[in-house]
């Protein structure tokens, strides 16, 4: 959200509020990515406060609605998708973020980042005069590309995240077959299980788990859950729940 431009969030956001019909809510909690930032979270504010006028607004970074999702007031969400990021919260409200830099900078963890390593394991094959091996080929089949050359223009040509975080699933699907899949898999979870470690100074756990990519991946989930040092679990509950609940907490 800090980083789209005002009138692209009020044109998106009116179409989906105008999709709800004729709606007067009492309360309203908001997750946007970026709602970190002070003035893009007073844009959000000020603009929800446009579209509902009668409404309590509440604002949060979309990690929090996981934990509060979760039932949990304090914790610490691990979330990975096309991105990656953790959140604590501690019980006197404090809290702390680890990554979520976006895709061109961090998240180490992430189906982008999956993707990229995975890239990059072919091309060092290649540079070595090795095969592609079966990660390789795989990745020729899911791009529609002959050779590594091609493959790096296709990936190049691919200007949106989730283009290349949807790429990830060949390695998950080869782990069983190329050595290299495996461990970018294992070093995907340890990058994931490097972002909760320092938030538990702030709060010792639960570690909530979320995301697309970490609650449909065993392997991955499997992983980081034997090299969590805390407990762990998943979330059950759609994110969205959590900003249902936060925004019934500004009626109590």
């Amino acid at each position: 959200m800090a980083v789209l431009d005002p009138h692209l969030v009020d044109e998106r956001l009116t179409a989906l509020l105008e999709g709800l019909g004729d709606i007067h809510p009492e309360a309203c909690c908001a997750g946007a990515a970026g709602a970190e930032v002070p003035t893009a979270r007073a844009r959000l504010q000020a603009l929800l406060e446009r579209r509902l006028p009668d409404a309590r607004i509440c604002i949060v970074h979309d990690t929090r609605l996981v934990l509060a999702a979760a039932g949990l007031d304090a914790g610490i969400a691990l979330i990975a998708g096309t991105g990656a990021v953790a959140y604590a919260r501690s019980a006197d409200g404090h809290e702390a973020q680890r990554g979520g830099w976006g895709w061109m900078l961090g998240d180490e963890g992430s189906g982008v980042w999956i993707t990229r390593e995975a890239a990059r394991l072919l091309m060092t094959r290649i540079d070595d005069g090795l095969a592609a091996g079966e990660l390789g080929e795989a990745l020729f089949a899911a791009c529609h590309v002959a050779d590594a050359r091609q493959l790096l223009g296709s990936l190049h040509a691919m200007h949106e995240p989730k283009e290349w975080a949807a790429l990830a699933q060949v390695v998950f699907d080869t782990a069983s077959l190329d050595e290299g899949s495996l461990d970018i898999i294992r070093r995907a979870a340890a990058e994931l299980t490097r972002l909760v470690v320092p938030l538990r100074r702030l709060v010792d756990g639960p570690v909530v788990l979320a995301g697309g990519l970490l609650l449909h991946q065993p392997l991955l989930e499997s992983e980081v859950r034997e090299m969590l040092p805390v407990q762990s679990v998943r979330l059950e509950e759609p994110p969205v729940e959590g900003a249902v609940r936060l925004a019934e907490a500004l009626l109590a």
